[in-house]
C-alpha cells in the first residue's frame, strides 16, 4: 500500500522546471504592484492626516534636499504600480470572460501592459512638472 507521502515525485512543478516567460513576471508583479498599492495607499492616508491634524513640520523633510528625490521617486513609482495593476486588471478581466489565453499573445500582451504603464505614469508626471 502506497502512501502518497512516499511518491518521490514534488506534488507541483517547482520554479526549476519552468521556463521564465512574460506571463510568469506578468503575473508576479501583479502580485507585487498590489502589494505596493496597499503601502503606498496606506502612506499618502498617512500624510493626508498629518496634514490635517496640522503636522506639517513631522513630514516636511520629505520634501526637501535629497529626500524630496526619494519622495518623488516613490510616488512616480507609486504611480506606475496603479497603472500597471489597473491594466494588469483588465486582462485579467478579459480572461474573466474566457478570452487571451492563447501562450504567445499572452505573453505578448504581458509585455504590452508592462511597458504601456509607463505611459499613464509619464503622462501624468510630465503634466504635473508644468
Amino acid at each position: 500500500m502506497s502512501s502518497e507521502w512516499s511518491d518521490p515525485r514534488p506534488m507541483s512543478p517547482h520554479l526549476q522546471v519552468w521556463r521564465w516567460h512574460a506571463t510568469m513576471a506578468s503575473s508576479i508583479l501583479h502580485r507585487a504592484t498590489g502589494v505596493a498599492n496597499y503601502v503606498g495607499a496606506v502612506a499618502i492616508a498617512v500624510w493626508i492626516i498629518l496634514l490635517a491634524v496640522g503636522a506639517e513640520a513631522s513630514i516636511g523633510f520629505l520634501f526637501e534636499g535629497w529626500m524630496a528625490w526619494v519622495t518623488r521617486f516613490g510616488l512616480i513609482a507609486l504611480t506606475y504600480s496603479v497603472a500597471y495593476h489597473w491594466l494588469n486588471g483588465l486582462r485579467h478581466l478579459v480572461w474573466d470572460f474566457g478570452k487571451g489565453y492563447d501562450a504567445k499573445g499572452s505573453n505578448q500582451r504581458s509585455i504590452l501592459i508592462m511597458i504601456g504603464a509607463v505611459i499613464p505614469t509619464a503622462l501624468l508626471w510630465l503634466n504635473l512638472g508644468n
